[in-house]
């Protein structure tokens, strides 16, 4: 059994690890806090120096286990024992928009195909060329997934190979890279563990994966990540966004910090809920006669002292002070991210509203601190069959919805994108058990 820290090799990726300027994520780190904190000890969790580097830290016992969004392949059974799946996931090549998209493994043979050295792609290249024999690739050992995924948007490269569960996240900061077919079968996701006669971690682990499926937890963890469906994908929508992150908001970040100490709220919230808003534009308009970065009305400029809804620095701090007020209407006993997300509905559609899609949702027999329940019964406020017998009356319900779910897609890419400017790499991370860790 372990005892004293849990040490894990991972890399730096979206769905595995990172870190931004104030908190861990990734599915592979939470999974791995989870488990260190069942065991009581601290993970130490760090990026190996290289992706193929994984499996012989393993094996020399410098980590207990690889948790990497790892393939389970017969290649690696080889080299390491696996624990539990936590997911299925495709291969899937990547091209770039606007060029001619490969059908089949034959077209992949007029370009430039470039894959993550060490990776399972490479075994399953190998197989392919059985059947495709003029079929050629370069092992990259030194750009990262994303890395890559940006090389094919550039334009440097004509093609690589990425998981469908990494792109479902990248594609939204890389709208330009899209798929062009799935390679190969599905494939688990697993932890790897060393090849050993004593079998106590691995049903420790076992027991670990056995008891957050049953509870849910391990669902809960990967809705984190994938809130969005294919359908929600807007390619537009996307590369505006990505666009206006490099040409708008380096000139606001710094007033989206500032506001975000004041009024204790993530500086990335404030900065998706005003590009929702304005698209981070300090004069937008809307039809309704509202304005500014955070489309403040009159009356809720007037009530936080904003005197000029259409500078930036006023309209950000406004909007911060204003959502933080709104946070302290929703009952404390309601966890986190519930609780914001109920915080960040009711600051566009009112208080009194999201109180009233509360008392429907419980009304129904549902749990009323929970975001996704009272989603689903937002839209009932435009019913007259409800909003007739409701304190507040008629409201556009599905209006917030929309709201909510755009303010998480831009919150989760701006998470992604600020934390890959601010992550030094200095392949150690130690956790250390605190509340504001364990809230993220």
């Amino acid at each position: 059994m372990l005892t004293g820290e849990f040490r894990v090799a991972t890399r730096n990726g979206p769905t595995t690890f990172y870190h931004g300027p104030n908190e861990p994520r990734g599915i592979d780190y939470e999974l791995a806090k989870g488990y260190a904190d069942h065991l009581g000890v601290e993970l130490s969790m760090y990026v190996a120096d290289q992706f193929q580097d994984i499996f012989p830290d393993i094996d020399t016992g410098k980590a207990h286990i690889g948790a990497a969004g790892l393939s389970v392949t017969e290649a690696r059974r080889e080299l390491v024992e696996f624990g539990p799946s936590y997911q299925t996931i495709k291969q899937q090549v990547i091209y770039r928009t606007g060029t001619r998209k490969p059908s089949e493994l034959e077209d992949l043979l007029k370009g430039r195909l470039e894959v993550l050295a060490g990776s399972a792609y490479v075994n399953l290249l190998e197989k392919a060329q059985e059947e495709e024999a003029d079929l050629i690739w370069i092992e990259n050992p030194k750009n990262s997934i994303e890395e890559l995924i940006e090389k094919v948007e550039k334009g440097e490269i004509d093609y690589t190979i990425v998981d469908s569960n990494e792109f479902d996240l990248l594609r939204h900061a890389y709208p330009d890279a899209r798929v062009a077919f799935s390679i190969g079968p599905e494939t688990l996701i697993a932890w790897a563990l060393p090849k050993t006669s004593d079998n106590s971690l691995h049903e420790s682990i076992s027991t670990y994966f056995q008891n957050i499926t049953e509870t849910g937890g391990l669902q809960e963890i990967l809705d984190r990540y994938y809130f969005l469906t294919d359908d929600d994908f807007d390619y537009v929508g996307s590369r505006a966004f990505v666009r206006h992150f490099h040409s708008r908001l380096p000139a606001y970040k710094d007033l989206f910090i500032e506001a975000g100490l004041k009024s204790n709220t993530d500086w990335r919230l404030l900065a998706a809920m005003a590009y929702q808003e304005s698209h981070w534009d300090p004069k937008a308009v809307s039809p309704t006669g509202v304005r500014g970065m955070m489309m403040l009305t009159k009356p809720t400029a007037r009530m936080i002292g904003v005197v000029d809804r259409t500078s930036a620095p006023e309209s950000i701090l406004g909007g911060g002070i204003y959502l933080e007020q709104v946070m302290k209407k929703i009952p404390e006993r309601i966890p986190e991210p519930d609780r914001t997300w109920l915080a960040v509905a009711a600051y566009n559609v009112g208080f009194g509203h999201v109180e009233d899609a509360r008392i429907i949702t419980e009304s129904q027999g549902g749990n009323p601190d929970s975001w996704d329940e009272v989603r689903e019964r937002l839209p009932l406020l435009s019913d007259p069959g409800w909003y007739e017998h409701l304190a507040r009356g008629y409201a556009k319900g599905s209006e917030p919805v929309l709201y909510v779910d755009n303010i998480k897609r831009y919150f989760e890419i701006l998470k992604w994108m600020t934390a890959r400017e601010e992550f030094v790499q200095d392949n150690t991370f130690e956790s250390r058990q605190s509340d504001e860790t364990n809230a993220g």
